[in-house]
């Protein structure tokens, strides 16, 4: 299950776990013009843990996730 929420600068995606037992805390991914941070509620440390993800990044995860195992690099086009 998931959520969309449209805000002033970001569109917010929670996604919320409805599977088996142990469910995990619900993932916040928060998309900005220049950004895309992930969050979730890590309850031993009782803090919300936080990664960013540039643009650039967020490219190279989206191309990961379709590619077989190995190491890639993006080249510009002159």
């Amino acid at each position: 299950m998931f959520t969309i929420e449209h805000e002033f600068d970001a569109t917010i995606v929670t996604l919320i776990d409805d599977g088996e037992i142990p469910l995990q805390e619900d993932v916040t991914l928060s998309a900005f013009a220049s950004c895309v941070t992930v969050e979730q509620y890590d309850e031993r440390s009782d803090q919300v843990q936080k990664i960013t993800f540039s643009m650039a990044q967020l490219r190279d995860l989206q191309a990961a996730l379709d590619l077989p195992e190995g190491s890639y690099q993006f080249r510009r086009e002159d």
